[in-house]
């Protein structure tokens, strides 16, 4: 049924108030398409003819359907239409009018399909509003032209992807249980209740079994863009609830599995950033530490850490004689380009503060001066020909900064490596230009530990990936006399010091990975026992990685939060600020689960807080 314009005017108010009623537009005209157009036919199925972001002057003199949401009106004469695809000036008919613009649709029927109450916060990018109030109202988030770009680019990289894998290079989509039980390893999962007394589901952090046993049962190439789970806080780069485009090939290599993925972003990537350059560079575990301090290095600026250890070797300074004299003692710095122009004393109080807070080191800022005299708590003590050595070394500038500390290797690379970063933030929030947005730095990490120490228990060993990760071929032996010295064949994929994929080659030998379960990490087998049977019947060498679909799409759009790029994410707590979960059940229904929720004394206002129908993010 269609509505007269003096209808619909009666249905419309101010920019400020009711701006979105959604409206028809009809001057219908039919519409021949090519079987060969290539471009998307966003009006397909429906009775629209265009989307409003596609009309242009060529199209003068035809009849058009549209549909949209109202973002304004002017005069009582023009209306802007919005939908997805962009912006369109509509102009009512007057007696007497001059056309402005390059193309405008002159209304001759119309239809208000539904009138809006007062919005609480206006469909534009640039107006501020908090991330809770925009969780609260997700749907009307969605609106806003940057979450439909990240959303549909993510869309269009997904189809990408598949097209990829499927089509050009023959791997099966399949999907795995939601619904599994709890493995031993990796982070907390997130437990379901069954109706068979004390037994329950778990949620697979990963389908990392199951992609396996799909490599046993002869699907040697698998894909899935799978939903995956842990039970961890949220984090600016992490959800409880995420994405992952999970692969597994038989019969491969690490050099196989790397040049997958490879080939995989090249043919995905946005055409409208620049193309992704072949093969990416790679570093090892070691090297990224000693040389970045971190598994995964942003490479898109320099201040590398240096091991200036012998420099200070006959030092008067005892701090540094007492490290030094300590097996693996180190003295490492890096340096800050210009950090006497652009640091301020608070910022040096700052970041001494992080090294005691964290790290219980301490670092000593060193300024060189036009004079050549060394500011610095050391700077009596520094011999003129460790200074010389220091300025080689360094290749230091006169206004440049460094921050010297003395450790334990990893330690002290660990401290440099956030101090590194927390720099970079301090000079570009001054105005300096260090990380280009526009750049995407790749990197492969590789050759990490097999096993790390328990921090709960340094004795004990834990797996570094997952227990399915095969050991390095040169290393195998060690693994029967010092297990802790095996290298893995684990490999990261690093984009802007962000990781965005993890993968490895599997055990793919029953008796080995019964081995390391057990003896080496001290595993309930009984817990694995379907996949080490099903290794025992013939499995092949497979190996596969796992990409951080949320992770690499934030990063791509340049979104600051994972959240920007998932439809209906998760607040910073794990809520749902939109349907108020988690929620409470009643007891009866969850009597067929045999739970029942007991509060303890000390608990009640814990149990207030979750009964309130709004969380303390809202």
């Amino acid at each position: 049924m269609f509505c007269w314009l003096n209808r619909l005017y009666r249905g419309l108010s101010s920019p400020t108030g009711r701006t979105t009623q959604l409206i028809w537009g009809s001057l219908s005209r039919s519409l021949v398409l090519s079987s060969r157009r290539r471009i998307p036919e966003f009006s397909s199925f429906v009775a629209r003819t265009n989307t409003c972001g596609e009309l242009r002057s060529s199209h003068l003199g035809q009849e058009v359907t549209l549909f949209g949401w109202i973002q304004y009106r002017r005069q009582n004469t023009f209306l802007v239409l919005r939908d997805f695809h962009g912006l369109i000036q509509l102009v009512i008919p007057q007696d007497e009018k001059m056309p402005t613009g390059e193309i405008e649709i002159k209304v001759k029927t119309a239809e208000l399909l539904n009138s809006c109450k007062k919005l609480p916060f206006e469909i534009k990018d640039f107006v501020k509003k908090t991330e809770a109030l925009r969780l609260q109202y997700r749907y009307l988030d969605l609106r806003s032209f940057q979450m439909q770009y990240n959303l549909r680019l993510r869309s269009q990289m997904v189809m990408k992807m598949r097209e990829y894998l499927c089509n050009l290079h023959g791997f099966v989509d399949i999907e795995t249980p939601t619904l599994f039980k709890k493995t031993p390893g990796g982070a907390k999962e997130f437990v379901v209740p069954s109706r068979e007394p004390g037994k329950f589901y778990s949620l697979p952090q990963s389908p990392q079994q199951f992609k396996q046993l799909l490599m046993v049962g002869g699907l040697d190439r698998y894909f899935q863009v799978a939903r995956c789970y842990r039970d961890e806080g949220s984090r600016p780069d992490r959800q409880p609830e995420f994405t992952q485009i999970d692969i597994e090939m038989s019969f491969v290599d690490q050099t196989g599995i790397q040049s997958l993925i490879e080939g995989l972003l090249q043919y995905s990537w946005p055409r409208d950033k620049d193309p992704v350059v072949v093969p990416f560079p790679s570093m090892t575990f070691a090297e990224a530490l000693a040389t970045y301090g971190t598994d995964k290095p942003d490479t898109r600026f320099g201040m590398k850490i240096v091991d200036i250890s012998d420099v200070f070797r006959n030092t008067e300074v005892r701090f540094l004689q007492d490290v030094l004299s300590k097996p693996k003692g180190t003295v490492k710095a890096i340096r800050i380009p210009e950090g006497a122009k652009y640091l301020k004393r608070k910022d040096i109080e700052s970041i001494r503060k992080v090294a005691a807070d964290h790290f219980n080191q301490e670092v000593l800022p060193v300024f060189l001066k036009a004079s050549r005299h060394w500011n610095s708590p050391v700077a009596e003590f520094i011999l003129e020909k460790q200074s010389l050595e220091l300025i080689r070394l360094m290749e230091l500038q006169e206004e440049d900064v460094i921050l010297l500390t003395a450790g334990e290797h990893r330690k002290a690379c660990s401290l440099l490596g956030k101090l590194r970063l927390e720099c970079a933030d301090l000079l570009e929030a001054r105005g300096v230009v260090l990380r280009d947005p526009a750049l995407f730095s790749f990197l492969w990490v590789v050759d990490f530990p097999l096993f790390l120490p328990k921090e709960e228990n340094p004795g004990e060993l834990e797996s570094a990936h997952h227990p399915f990760t095969a050991p390095h071929p040169s290393d195998i032996q060690l693994l029967y006399t010092e297990p802790e010295k095996v290298r893995s064949q684990h490999y990261d994929l690093v984009l802007n010091g962000s990781e965005i994929g993890g993968g490895s080659i599997r055990i793919h030998d029953a008796e080995l990975q019964r081995y390391i379960l057990a003896t080496l990490l001290k595993e309930d087998v009984k817990l694995l026992s379907h996949l080490l049977q099903a290794l025992d019947y013939g499995a092949p060498p497979h190996g596969g990685i796992a990409l951080g679909l949320d992770r690499l799409i934030c990063l791509v759009t340049g979104a600051p939060s994972i959240r920007d790029v998932i439809a209906f994410p998760k607040s910073f707590r794990g809520y749902d600020l939109m349907s108020n979960a988690p929620d409470s059940i009643p007891p009866e229904e969850l009597k067929p689960y045999h739970i029942r929720v007991s509060w303890p004394a000390d608990s009640e206002a814990e149990k207030s807080s979750l009964d309130h129908p709004h969380h303390p993010e809202s």
